[in-house]
């Protein structure tokens, strides 16, 4: 495993410049704000030009400033508080366009996740899916609205899938109680993960039935429990989590599952559509 940043830092500070070591003693002292800080905006505050802060990131080993950052802020994302959150975010999010700033952010996650997204893993999960005996659904707290809105789609198009969304560990596993091989487990959770869903995907390995975990990076909790994994960047904005990228992949795989699964679908809602307009369920209605 990688050394992370501070410790790599650490190792090298006798042979840094005098800008050099401003830079890393601020990163030493305040690693979670830097690592949400622009090169132009740590350089700024330690009084060292944008491109001394590229060349630090380069003697560091990393591929520019961006690569510093990253490795950063998966270092520091499962370990902030949601006060740390707020104040890393302050000199960031608010010091221009709060609406650009924000949006922008959740379309470079997605971007990211076009360039990043296993394909093959991809389709495993699809494969794994299909052909299970049971699909279990399990995300909680923030990561329990992704949950629901896999489930409300999947549910549609298997008779077998159960949603597991209680925040207490042991309502989970007796949730999961009847999981064993042939059933196929989706643990979904994104910094700071939740230990009742770690518990969850435990219970659910043990006892034999697959696991795909649905997370951020390969160093999530979930990660080496799964046979097959789903990765998608959230994000810490302020101390909301943005879901934006790992909404957009589980969509694409309830597209996936769909389109696999068409000639199904089509029947599917051809009933839903005639139970809808017998029942009046959509449009406009005088009872208010």
């Amino acid at each position: 495993m990688k050394k992370d940043v501070l410790h790599t830092i650490q190792e090298n500070m006798a042979g840094f410049s005098k800008g050099q070591k401003r830079i890393a003693a601020y990163i030493l002292s305040d690693y979670d704000k830097a690592a949400f800080m622009t090169a132009s905006r740590l350089g700024g505050l330690v009084s060292v030009s944008e491109s001394t802060v590229v060349r630090f990131a380069a003697m560091l080993g990393y591929d520019g400033y961006p690569a510093m950052q990253k490795a950063l802020q998966e270092m520091v994302r499962s370990k902030l508080t949601s006060i740390q959150r707020i104040q890393a975010s302050n000199d960031t999010l608010f010091s221009t366009d709060l609406v650009t700033n924000v949006l922008q952010r959740d379309m470079d996650k997605i971007r990211v996740a076009v360039d990043e997204v296993d394909r093959a893993a991809f389709g495993a999960v699809v494969d794994k899916l299909l052909a299970a005996r049971h699909i279990y659904i399990l995300g909680v707290r923030s990561s329990s609205f992704l949950a629901g809105y896999l489930h409300f789609y999947l549910h549609l198009i298997f008779e077998n899938v159960t949603l597991v969304t209680s925040s207490s560990a042991g309502d989970i596993l007796e949730s999961i109680l009847r999981i064993g091989p042939g059933d196929l487990l989706l643990g979904i959770s994104f910094p700071r993960y939740s230990k009742s869903t770690v518990k969850g995907v435990q219970f659910a390995r043990d006892r034999g039935a697959d696991v795909v975990a649905v997370t951020d990076s390969p160093a999530s909790p979930l990660y080496p429990m799964a046979s097959s994994a789903l990765l998608a960047h959230s994000d810490m904005i302020s101390f909301v989590d943005s879901l934006v990228a790992p909404f957009s992949l589980l969509n694409a795989l309830i597209v996936a599952v769909g389109h696999r699964k068409n000639a199904d679908i089509a029947m599917i809602f051809n009933r839903l559509e005639t139970i809808w307009d017998e029942y009046g369920v959509f449009g406009y209605s005088d009872d208010v």
